[in-house]
């Protein structure tokens, strides 16, 4: 039994492992098997494009519902008006990269983007 459990774990992480992997080929425009803060920024900014639904140049909670969490949503919103701009969206894109940034070296790894950071990052760029 002990052996079938641990080959169901290797199996649940092998997704999340090929998701973070996925990510940083599909955004590394340099080709060092890393995202910088410009590459992640880019990424970002084209999915901010694609949430925002209406004509407004903003995000609202309705947009980002699965992307954002509340929480989050009210800390990005420095105004307090109920919408996201896209500089505070990426102001957001740029509290998550320092968080998965864990080495300090400026740029995200796979590993980096398996992380609590990571995960949350990848939906706002993905």
């Amino acid at each position: 039994m002990s052996g079938f459990l641990a080959g169901a774990l290797a199996l649940q992480a092998a997704p999340a492992a090929l998701a973070a992997s996925n990510v940083v080929s599909k955004y590394d425009k340099d080709s060092d098997k890393t995202l910088d803060l410009a590459e992640t920024k880019a990424a970002a900014s084209a999915q901010f494009d694609k949430l925002n639904k209406d004509p407004d140049d903003t995000l609202d909670a309705g947009e980002v519902k699965g992307v954002i969490g509340r929480k989050e949503f009210k800390a990005g919103d420095p105004d307090r008006d109920g919408t996201l701009t896209k500089d505070e969206y990426l102001t957001i894109v740029e509290t998550l990269f320092k968080k998965a940034d864990v080495d300090n070296d400026g740029t995200l790894t796979a590993k980096e983007m398996k992380s609590k950071a990571g995960r949350a990052l990848k939906r706002l760029i993905d």
